[in-house]
Formats: C-alpha cells, structure tokens, sequence
C-alpha cells in the first residue's frame, strides 16, 4: 500500500513522505500526517530476532513507500553505525521494577540522535529523487537536544546550512558547550533572550513569512526542518518502541502478544506520538503514560480535556520538557478528531488567538489510550535517589520524570503490566542536578567537574560527547532578541 501525507489543516492535497521530508512543515502551518497509519506487513514473530537496522527499516518502510529497499537500508546503514557507543543501539536495562530504554547511546548521549542520525540521509535521498538543486537551509529551535542532535547529523552535509536557536538561559551547561563548541563549517547556533517556545514561535514565523520564501527562492535555496514535527524525525522514532518490545520477548521478559505499557518523559510531544503510532500500527501496547515535569500542560489536557498554555512557565531540572506549547500534539488531534481538519485548524486558531482551546467529547474518549502523569522538581530528584539506591543504576532528570509517572500510574491503576520507560538522556548530560539528587556534596561541585565524579560513582565510562568538553574552544557567541531571529537568519543568508 503507498502511504501518502496532507497537512494536519489541508483541504486533502497529497504528496509523497519524499515530499513531506523535504517541505517539514505544510504550507498551511498544518503538520504532515500519513493519509492512513499502515500496518505491519509482516507477523511480530519473524522479527524477533532481528537486529535493530533490521527492526528500524522493516518499520519505516510501511512509511516512506516512495523509498526504494535500496534507498532505505543505506540511509538506515548510514545513520545506526559506529557513532552509537553500544552495538545494540537502543539496548533495554531492567531497574526500579521497570525496563528502561536507552536511547542515549548516539554522539549526543540523547534520544534524538536516534532520529537525527538518519534525517540528513533520508533528507538527501529525498532531494535526489525529487530532483531538486536548491541549497536546504536546516532551520530549527533547540530546548537543548534538537540542536545539539541536528548539527551532528547536518555537520558538513554538502548543500545544506544549519541554524540552531536556543534560549540563552534555558539550556545546561554541558548542553550549551556541546551547541556552542560545534565545529561544523555549514553551522550557526544562536543564543535567544527568552525560552524555548519564543525561539520555536520564531522559527515557526520564519518558515510561514511568504515574503521570506521569495527571497530565499531567489538565492536558489529553501527551509527545511530538524524539528520534530518533520515526519523524517517522527517515523524513525517508531522503530526503536518495536525494537524494545522485542528486546523483551528475546529476553523471555515476556511472550509474544503480551501488552506492555509506554511511559515517555513529554515535552514537545514527538516521543510519544511515535509508541502512538507504533500502537495503530499493531504494537502490543496497553497504555501510554505521558510523563510532565512541573510545565504539565499535558498532564491538564489529557485530565481534563483543556489545553491552556495561558500559565507561569518554569524552569526545571528537565529543560528539554520545558515547552508550553507541544508542536506534535497537533497530529493526535488530527487523529482524535477522525481526520477532521477543519476541526483541527479551528483548535489551533483558538490556541493562537486565544492561548487555549478545549476538545469534544467524542476526542476526549479517544484520549483513553494515555495516562497523563506528572512531577516536582522534589519527586525528580527523590526518583533519582531511589532508582541509583535500589539497583546502582543512574538515570537523568527527564527519565526521573517518567519513573515517577510510572509509580503514580502503578498506585494509581493497580496495574502490573510490564513498562518500557523511554530514557532519554544520559545522566552525564544533566550531571548537576542528578549528582545533587544522590548526595548534597556533590552541589558544591561544578558541572564540568562533576563528570569525572560521575563516571567514579556509576562505574560507567565517559562518553564521547563530553569527554574534555571544557577545553573546546567557544565557536559560536552571538546571542539576539527573539524579535532580532529574522534578521540574524537573513544576514546568515545573506539576504536583503
């Protein structure tokens, strides 16, 4: 069957996942979706013994059906090589009566690796087979991993630029140097006064400035996204729940067709999308369980219905899930609405102009398939402590969110269904906050410092990505207003 993608807002147009990949958003601001969520074509059991380059493209195939096999398994080839520090990729660790999925294992240590390894090839694959010329200009905002993920990914990609916002103060340290000591030659990252949703708001205004557009089609170039809300980040995000759930029946964790639940730490709202998608598609899953730090906004809609971004926005301890507005949530109200997308572009219209909308009752049932949960900065920490107290095994802050959530579903249901904890992010990233949740010492300690005090208190090596971090030199200083984005972008551009 070819699966073919319109516009979460469209009036039905259809193009190829070729087409989507390259345009990332819908000219009607609306996000891609596929015209139907496919099926598996073949049976669970002939994949469990697969590998995960096996698993990733035996899934997204039923996705990009205008890729050729050849096409597909050398992006996929490309993409999950040795710049992954463990030969299983994604591998599954069983702690805190949970089994958590590493997804730090890429050059970043954070999960979107997984997707950003493999959107520069499926991108160039995709402009070839559309015969396209232009230079792509790889625009997107970062609350600390996309661009971290994305300039890895584009680094040195011959007919691409890449520019990365991220707000100034919003970001860790370690985050921070990893962006702003990038040595790639086609690469800007820049520093916005102001938090994550003001830098994506910016961005988001830039790709819909039609004035923009022309002066971009006059230099001969166009946008593209690294963001998640391009289906070339989305569906290789599929992959790794199937490979997880197959990990287990491998490990005689459990049998084939058993159900086990999800629990995804949420902020933009991709993650999960991707174990929803992966469910329609036949996946053995029960429940998703949509973990939020303090800025649960999330955790209000699927309570409740509402999702009202009209509220103090925080800073925690899990900065990646420090969004207000959740870009991907878009595509579940496309789903929930049976396809309706009239109905979606009055919410979002309601969203923008009013800074909040609420959903029918027959698309609040449809929210039956989550559990939305969520976390203090106090149960992060408390979450951190007990999971290294019981097994010696640590996880970040934005994984400590989703433990929690797992505990509270647990009391909350009574259900003892095996759960799969997507782990975002190595706990070397976030080292200040998870080195103080364990031991008051380690707070006085400096973040750079404390990496080797990690690797003596978790006997786990020290990655790649931040190893010696401190003595790279700074590359990239420039720090703007959020109101000065377009104008940074048209100097980097060199447009008038």
């Amino acid at each position: 069957m070819s699966v073919l993608y319109k516009s979460t807002r469209g009036n039905g147009e259809l193009i190829s996942s070729s087409q989507a990949i390259i345009a990332g958003i819908a000219p009607d601001g609306g996000l891609y979706v596929p015209n139907a969520i496919p099926k598996l074509s073949v049976d669970l059991s002939s994949m469990v013994n697969m590998g995960y380059k096996e698993v990733a493209y035996t899934v997204m195939k039923e996705f990009l059906t205008d890729f050729t096999e050849e096409e597909l398994m050398n992006c996929v080839n490309k993409a999950y090589d040795k710049k992954f520090d463990h030969e299983e990729i994604a591998p599954l660790r069983k702690a805190g009566g949970a089994y958590f999925l590493e997804l730090f294992h890429g050059p970043t240590i954070a999960f979107k690796d997984m997707a950003l390894s493999i959107l520069p090839h499926l991108l160039t694959t995709s402009l070839k087979k559309q015969n396209i010329n232009k230079e792509v200009v790889i625009l997107t905002a970062t609350s600390g991993d996309t661009g971290k993920a994305a300039l890895e990914g584009f680094s040195n990609v011959e007919g691409i630029k890449i520019i990365v916002f991220f707000p100034e103060n919003g970001v860790s340290q370690i985050q921070k140097l990893q962006m702003t000591t990038h040595e790639g030659s086609n690469a800007y990252v820049i520093g916005i006064e102001g938090n994550f949703d003001d830098a994506q708001n910016g961005v988001k205004a830039i790709f819909n400035d039609e004035e923009f557009k022309k002066s971009m089609e006059l230099n001969n170039s166009m946008f593209s996204s690294a963001n998640s809300i391009n289906i070339g980040r989305l569906v290789p995000q599929v992959a790794y729940y199937f490979y997880a759930y197959l990990t287990l029946v491998r490990n005689g964790d459990i049998n084939l067709g058993d159900k086990v639940n999800i629990d995804v730490p949420t902020g933009n709202f991709g993650n999960i999308l991707a174990a929803y998608l992966g469910k329609k598609m036949g996946l053995p899953i029960n429940k998703l369980i949509c973990a939020s730090n303090e800025n649960k906004v999330l955790y209000d809609f699927i309570r409740t219905g509402v999702y009202d971004k009209r509220r103090e926005f925080v800073l925690t301890s899990s900065p990646s899930m420090d969004i207000l507005i959740s870009s991907n949530l878009e595509r579940l109200l496309y789903f929930l609405s049976g396809e309706d997308t009239n109905k979606v572009t009055d919410l979002m219209n309601s969203l923008a102009s009013k800074g909040y909308y609420e959903i029918d009752s027959s698309m609040k049932a449809g929210l039956e398939d989550l559990f939305g949960a969520y976390a203090s900065e106090e149960e992060t920490f408390e979450a951190i402590r007990e999971v290294f107290q019981k097994d010696n095994y640590l996880i970040d802050t934005h994984t400590a969110v989703a433990y929690t959530a797992y505990k509270k579903y647990v009391a909350e249901t009574k259900d003892t269904t095996p759960t799969v904890i997507a782990s975002t992010a190595s706990p070397y990233k976030f080292n200040t906050a998870v080195m103080g949740a364990v031991d008051e010492k380690y707070k006085q300690i400096n973040e750079i410092a404390l990496i080797n005090e990690m690797c003596k208190l978790s006997g786990v090596e020290i990655p790649k990505a931040v190893k010696d971090i401190e003595k790279r030199p700074v590359l990239h200083k420039k720090v703007c207003s959020k109101n000065e984005m377009k104008q940074v972008v048209k100097e980097i551009l060199a447009i008038n």
